[in-house]
């Protein structure tokens, strides 16, 4: 690649700012949840609360890589995928990979469930729970505790093998994922002959996704 050549937006600032946050989280997270800092742990899981509602929200009315439609349909194109993958004939795909699309859905799943179990989770004395734990018993607030430790486990296991994943791709196939993760964009060259959908961002969609994440966690935060 020259220096000047065309670049092209693949992940708006949002998806960038919101994987990275969550990035940062997920460690703040542990670490605070097993040092018994509570308050930071529930205030930092509130954030997170936010960020994957917000993640979620933009996965429908975001822009097109963003979007989850498209992940789907690309999971359609996974074996022949994974052939290139395996004859190294790796080409940059616009957007997420048939195959990091699962990748994609697992980690928000687990966090999701994370978040929810959280959310209503009971200790053993009664004494630090979710915001939302009034609304169950004390035993189905344990169960879900239970569930929220275990889940954990399962949610490192799927980020250990996102970070393989990267590494595979950058020292196997060549193939940096790391920047245009960082600075939004590739070169246009990575997609020659390729008819590339319109990825702009619009202020519209932005707004009500921030604006409903922001609520929702506020709404949340003054019920606990």
């Amino acid at each position: 690649m020259t220096m000047g050549s065309p670049r092209i937006l693949i992940w708006d600032w949002a998806v960038r700012l919101v994987h990275w946050l969550m990035v940062i989280l997920v460690p703040l997270l542990w670490w605070t949840a097993e040092e018994g800092h509570m308050d930071w742990h529930k205030s930092l899981g509130l954030t997170m609360f936010g960020l994957v509602l917000f993640r979620l929200i933009w996965g429908l009315v975001g822009t097109w890589t963003a979007r989850f439609a498209p992940m789907v349909r690309q999971i359609g194109s996974l074996r022949s995928y994974i052939g290139k993958l395996r004859r190294r004939e790796y080409r940059a795909s616009f957007g997420h990979s048939p195959l990091a699309v699962f990748g994609v859905f697992a980690l928000l799943l687990a966090l999701a469930t994370q978040i929810a179990t959280g959310l209503f989770s009971v200790d053993v004395d009664g004494l630090e729970s979710g915001p939302l734990a009034v609304l169950v018993s004390f035993d189905t607030g344990r169960q879900l505790a239970e569930i929220h430790e275990l889940n954990f486990n399962l949610l490192a296991v799927l980020i250990g093998l996102h970070v393989a994943a990267i590494a595979v791709y950058h020292f196997v196939l060549k193939a940096n994922l790391v920047g245009p993760m960082v600075t939004g964009h590739r070169p246009r060259s990575d997609f020659d002959g390729q008819a590339l959908p319109e990825n702009k961002m619009r202020l519209f969609p932005i707004m009500t996704a921030i604006i409903l994440s922001a609520a929702c966690v506020i709404a949340i935060s003054e019920f606990g």
